[in-house]
């Protein structure tokens, strides 16, 4: 079979680009010929011998939503030339005009958009308007390469049916295939805090993500966290910007809230904590809960936060409203008093965790790729590439 994927990029340390780099990776790994169309590719894929890679350099050009368009634009008119070439295309969202035969979707940005809690309606500056034309523009972009796609795939349910609700796609055509994690990667294992910099002795929770927006729901956490007197908190991610140092500092925080900045070294963290913590108001399936539970962590998300149907209650919390203060300190406060319990769940989320691994979930896709492309053989509608 020959595979074109098209994708901003195709690198680990990358959430959407970590889901691409497994799929090629079992697609070489069965000997089919992949050419990727994307801005970013891993090192270790660029020169291998079943690897075609496009590359349209746009990060020269100023805002993501610049280089996103021009790259939909290069993408497509290559693809113009070149799609007789393949067996199947295969794109992630708009992120190309071109039609595909499989589309994988990562994000909902028309469900974000009509969402409360959007960024543009927070925060009313330059950086909401951008946000908000930003969406509005992927939004028209997204219905129709959805609407064009032979299949759909989401990667949560919840994401499943945002494509049913709000972009009218039909439920047959749309394969739920949930992010994967990497097991050997995050485990459980008994580490020296005081290495990473994190306090001894104490009950200390862990929260990942982008702290510059509100979409992560950093703010929920910090007060609930006030409401605990015994918890401390890490925050891993980019400080930068972020107005939620200044919100823990007037929440009397300061001394239970560790902000690390960005890290490299999150899975070793999460081996140093006792649980996980990430309400977030909107996701479509986000990896670092995976990452969590495969480190042995009890996890506490919100059913706006997609993948939450993964944690069952043997392993984690999930809160019906996001913005529950008093259900997230509820949950803090059962974790930091009942220890077996939270040994419970700390193994029920491994358990989890093996039963979705990168390995699992891109046989998943290529086998899928696969079916696509043998039932357009059987009838008639297309002959293998030579």
């Amino acid at each position: 079979m020959k595979l074109c994927i098209v994708t901003p990029y195709v690198i680990k340390g990358d959430g959407q680009g970590r889901v691409n780099y497994e799929i090629v990776c079992e697609a070489i790994r069965r000997g089919h010929q992949v050419t990727l169309v994307t801005r970013k590719l891993a090192s270790e894929l660029q020169e291998h011998k079943l690897v075609n890679w496009i590359h349209f350099d746009v990060e020269k050009f100023p805002t993501a939503l610049i280089q996103e368009m021009l790259f939909s634009v290069f993408s497509a008119a290559w693809l113009y030339k070149h799609r007789s070439e393949f067996d199947l295309v295969q794109t992630c969202g708009a992120v190309t005009s071109f039609p595909a035969s499989v589309n994988a979707c990562h994000f909902v940005h028309t469900s974000w958009r009509r969402s409360p809690v959007h960024t543009a309606r927070i925060n009313r500056s330059f950086y909401g308007v951008y946000h908000w034309i930003y969406s509005i523009l992927n939004a028209d972009w997204e219905k129709k390469a959805f609407e064009q796609a032979k299949v759909s795939i989401a990667v949560s349910e919840k994401v499943k049916q945002e494509l049913i609700d709000d972009l009218g796609i039909k439920s047959e055509r749309i394969k739920v295939i949930h992010n994967g994690v990497d097991t050997k990667e995050f485990f459980p294992e008994v580490v020296d805090r005081q290495q990473l910099g994190l306090p001894e002795a104490l009950d200390l929770g862990l929260f990942v993500g982008d702290i510059r927006t509100n979409r992560k729901n950093l703010d929920t956490v910090l007060k609930a966290t006030a409401k605990v007197p015994s918890l401390h908190l890490v925050v891993v991610g980019d400080t930068e910007g972020s107005p939620y140092l200044e919100m823990a500092e007037n929440l009397g925080l300061s001394d239970r809230v560790y902000f690390t900045g960005f890290r490299r070294d999150v899975a070793q963290i999460m081996r140093a904590v006792d649980f996980f913590v990430l309400p977030s108001r909107y996701e479509a399936c986000t990896l670092v809960l995976l990452e969590a539970m495969a480190s042995g962590l009890p996890v506490i998300t919100a059913i706006t936060a997609g993948g939450a149907e993964l944690v069952t209650k043997e392993s984690g919390f999930v809160l019906s409203n996001s913005d529950d203060v008093d259900g997230l300190a509820g949950a803090f406060t059962t974790l930091i008093e009942d220890k077996e319990l939270r040994d419970r769940m700390s193994k029920s989320a491994r358990m989890v965790a093996q039963d979705n691994t990168w390995i699992s979930k891109a046989q998943c896709y290529v086998d899928l790729f696969e079916q696509q492309v043998n039932d357009k053989c059987r009838s008639g509608q297309l002959q293998f590439v030579n």
